[in-house]
């Protein structure tokens, strides 16, 4: 078997020595032929820098490392002029060390290809490179990770604000050299705004929703069909597992990303991971959540229920700039949320990806948003566990109120008026709702939110190897809650044990109050 490219992004670097390359190239074939100046927004380690590596070695006219792809035999192999360049190489500690870092790589450009530097000015020393560059033919642009300087600074408004105005001088160069270039990709995890880094580069295509490019990062079910034969009957034998339900669990755990609401791939990085080591693990986010995540999620109020399930325009992720946009705009672009669906009327249907970024953001919001400490986290977590292996309710309830008792008083308080009486409870029930929900995702726990049944919808279902519990979360007796589940016949669509349980929410106590618990009896 070939070796996995776990985090290897140099594409020359992956053919000469054995590694596994899964072939993109008919889609980057398909990019140059059809356009020329495109931006690509993906999350990270998604494959973006790869994709920045092929194109260069592709007009670099590096023909034999293609000879097994798909573009060999359809490419010219023409060698053209590149300025390949990565934000993730820059200085971002601030606005000035940014405009020094570009300088320096523009620079080194300068040197590669023998030119004399007749400015030090950064917008001038840009144009004149590419003016210089054209008299050896059309000049190719790939520029990776564009907006790093900027979302290393999330929490530094004023920052952000002086770095992007060092990067805008810096791309209003591709503008005027328009005339000079074959072809110009610019990635990264945000997208631009009309009036942000790229307000003069109106010329950009955009394809990061794009359905003839949504698979072209990422893996696909085929690929991961015919590209990991071998370490997926590796895999069967190590964990003891027949191949088709080993294939259900992978697509559980790392599936479900959507970048036009119709297709859907596999999370690279963790597909690699999990090969490599044949065991589920949260691999993609436990390999470094960018700290600028964890700076926003602790600025911004964020609440699972309010986005999950909803509809979205697609504008939303180009309207704003990167740091005042809305939570649902920022966390799908970081890959935490995803598209599902798509509805020509409604629009984008959100939701996690997979197992593996609702598990583990649901902890982010546990630590970060929520204030539990990662000890409390994970004693919570073991607990919850022992319970459910124990069919303990008591010890279960006792960790849904240990968790409520750890957040600040401040996150209770309405932060907004209510009309009627009715929808002041339905707010702060979502409110609760939304809070146990996120406890038993962040553990790990197979939970759904209001699951429809004919007569109504349930507010979790929570499934533990063959028990399947029925929870009601309501402002009144818990009593009140059983009867509703009775009524309504929430049960009637499963079988094996099931048990059911009302709780009451005491709302001046802000925790939970009596409960009640009974084991049902489902369909044969």
């Amino acid at each position: 078997m070939k070796k996995l490219p776990i985090g290897i992004q140099d594409f020359k670097d992956i053919i000469e020595n054995n590694y596994l390359y899964i072939d993109k190239t008919e889609y980057i074939y398909d990019m140059i032929n059809n356009g020329k100046v495109y931006f690509l927004s993906r999350p990270r380690r998604f494959g973006k820098s790869l994709t920045i590596s092929t194109l260069y070695y592709l007009f670099r006219g590096e023909r034999e490392l293609f000879k097994d792809t798909w573009i060999h035999d359809h490419w010219d192999w023409k060698e053209r002029p590149v300025v390949k360049m990565s934000m993730s190489d820059v200085n971002t500690t601030n606005a000035a060390t940014v405009h020094d870092s570009i300088v320096f790589h523009l620079k080194k450009i300068y040197e590669a290809y023998n030119l004399e530097i007749s400015s030090e000015d950064l917008k001038l020393m840009f144009s004149d490179l590419l003016i210089k560059l054209s008299k050896k033919g059309k000049i190719v642009v790939l520029i990776d990770e564009y907006d790093k300087p900027i979302l290393d600074h999330l929490h530094e408004p004023e920052q952000a604000r002086e770095i992007r105005n060092v990067l805008r001088i810096f791309y209003s160069s591709l503008k005027d050299a328009d005339p000079y270039l074959e072809f110009v990709l610019l990635t990264g995890i945000t997208k631009f705004t009309k009036t942000g880094v790229f307000s003069t580069l109106n010329n950009l295509h955009d394809i990061s929703t794009s359905y003839k490019y949504s698979q072209m990062l990422g893996y696909t079910q085929e690929e991961l069909d015919d590209y990991f034969v071998d370490y997926m009957t590796e895999a069967e034998a190590f964990l003891d597992i027949e191949k088709e339900e080993l294939k259900s669990e992978i697509k559980n755990f790392y599936n479900g990303f959507s970048f036009d609401g119709r297709e859907f791939v596999y999370n690279p990085f963790s597909i690699l991971n999990f090969f490599a080591n044949n065991e589920f693990g949260n691999y993609w986010v436990e390999s470094g959540s960018p700290s600028f995540l964890i700076e926003y999620v602790k600025q911004h109020e964020i609440k699972p229920n309010k986005i999950i399930g909803n509809y979205i325009n697609k504008l939303i992720l180009s309207t704003y700039e990167i740091e005042t946009a809305p939570p649902v705009s920022f966390l799908l672009q970081a890959g935490y949320l995803t598209f599902k669906g798509y509805d020509r009327y409604l629009g984008y249907l959100i939701d996690y990806p997979n197992k593996e970024v609702r598990d583990s953001f649901s902890e982010l919001l546990m630590l970060s948003e929520y204030h539990l400490s990662d000890y409390d986290s994970n004693d919570i977590r073991l607990n919850i566990f022992d319970a459910l292996k124990r069919r303990n309710f008591e010890k279960l309830f006792l960790q849904m109120k240990r968790t409520l008792s750890n957040i600040p008083y401040t996150l209770f308080e309405p932060k907004e008026e209510f009309e009627t009486e009715e929808d002041f409870t339905r707010k702060r029930e979502g409110f609760y709702h939304s809070i146990i929900l996120t406890m038993f995702w962040a553990a790990g726990v197979n939970v759904k939110a209001e699951e429809l049944s004919n007569l109504g919808r349930s507010d979790l279902i929570l499934t533990f190897e063959d028990d399947i519990y029925i929870i009601e979360l309501k402002k009144q007796k818990a009593e009140k809650s059983i009867q509703q589940i009775l009524e309504k016949g929430y049960a009637g669509k499963y079988s094996g044990n099931i048990f059911i349980a009302g709780i009451e929410i005491d709302d001046d106590k802000r925790n939970l109050g009596s409960y009640v618990f009974q084991q049902e009896k489902g369909n044969e």
